[in-house]
């Protein structure tokens, strides 16, 4: 699936109007696009037909790409549940123009309302949940820790306990790079989640209770999102630049959105339940080349007539970003684009009694404690 974007520009240097080339977004990647295996669309057809499946986050840019590839496999019925009410109508209209068989049910919830996000798995008994919903602005959440640790922490504990209190069948969180020896507050937040699932994970295994199969994935960035960078050049392009760049050297891992969702879809179909899954997104991209290949396939020269200008690293941000801890244990699979990390157990009894104090500092807004205690869950999280 390739993705297009065509606009009008007016520079402000030379005060005229042009029509910019259909940027192309995989051939940003400087790499071929990632598709399913072929072996995997018929077992994906066979797991999704006919369930109900919830997703949370639905009006984001990750999950409506979710919600529309669970579609193709003619699911019996869609939660789509999100906070942000017009995104969430526009694409409860696109689900019944696309995909008019299927019932939707268009859902204005908070996952952090666990009473309410009760009701709705205790209404509908979901029985494949994809937990999309979080914080991701890495600025915004360094200005407000509190805000992302009940978010992406304890909005993850939740979707996830209700997901095992009522028997999902699979659940998937959506995870990240920057979760991986974290320096900012967001990555922490995502890595505590992650250490969450797990250790429930690990409380199912020591009871034997055989239920709910707890999937992490993790991926890096992905081109095309919403306030994404490449929403921010072509933004920037629009006033006749200059583009900004926060520095020379740094590096990100780039997949598009189909891709990033095609790969989940896979590993949640593979999963056995406690991996998680890191997805092979090729070779790292300075955003520096970025900017200019933007500007190239805009119709401009860059340098020229569109500058680029550096602006210094942001607030926890770091010039490279890492898919994996030293001591996870890699294996493959039969899709050499998605590799398993196993890490060590963690003690749910544990993790969760260190969550009390987290929950405790971010209600009252105790950002500097709620930051402190990140590290101490957290000793890869180094934070100035």
């Amino acid at each position: 699936m390739c993705v297009f974007r065509k606009f009008h520009v007016t520079l402000a240097h030379e005060n005229r109007t042009m029509t910019y080339n259909p940027i192309q977004l995989e051939s940003l990647l400087g790499r071929e696009p990632i598709v399913i295996n072929p072996e995997f669309i018929h077992a994906l057809h066979e797991d999704l037909k006919g369930k109900t499946i919830l997703i949370t986050g639905a009006a984001g840019s990750i999950g409506s790409e979710i919600v529309r590839q669970v579609a193709r496999f003619n699911p019996g019925r869609l939660l789509l549940c999100d906070v942000a009410e017009t995104p969430l109508y526009t694409l409860g209209l696109e689900m019944d123009e696309m995909f008019p068989a299927i019932p939707v049910e268009l859902i204005i919830c908070d996952v952090r309302n666990v009473f309410r996000m009760e009701k709705i798995f205790k209404k509908y008994s979901p029985q494949h949940v994809y937990h999309a919903a979080a914080y991701k602005h890495v600025p915004m959440m360094e200005a407000h820790p509190s805000e992302a640790a009940l978010m992406n922490v304890f909005g993850t504990k939740n979707i996830v306990d209700l997901s095992v209190r009522y028997q999902v069948q699979v659940f998937v969180m959506i995870s990240t790079d920057k979760a991986v020896n974290p320096v900012n507050v967001m990555g922490a937040s995502k890595r505590i989640a992650e250490i969450y699932v797990q250790s429930l994970h690990e409380k199912l295994q020591d009871t034997s209770i055989i239920g709910t199969r707890i999937i992490t994935t993790r991926f890096g960035n992905v081109l095309g999102s919403n306030g994404s960078v490449i929403s921010r050049f072509e933004e920037q392009i629009r006033k006749g630049g200059p583009v900004t760049v926060t520095h020379p050297d740094i590096i990100r891992y780039f997949m598009t959105i189909p891709e990033a969702c095609r790969l989940v879809l896979e590993a949640a179909n593979m999963g056995k339940g406690g991996e998680i899954f890191v997805f092979d997104m090729g070779e790292p991209v300075k955003i520096v080349d970025l900017a200019q290949n933007v500007i190239r396939l805009s119709g401009y020269t860059p340098g020229r007539d569109v500058k680029i200008v550096f602006t210094g690293l942001r607030p926890g941000e770091k010039l490279y970003e890492e898919m994996m801890f030293d001591d996870e244990q890699m294996q493959s699979t039969c899709n050499r684009k998605i590799r398993m990390a196993y890490i060590r157990p963690y003690n749910h009894e544990e993790v969760s009694a260190e969550l009390c104090s987290l929950y405790k500092y971010a209600t009252e807004m105790e950002d500097a404690q709620v930051v402190k205690q990140m590290k101490r869950m957290v000793p890869e999280f180094v934070h100035e």
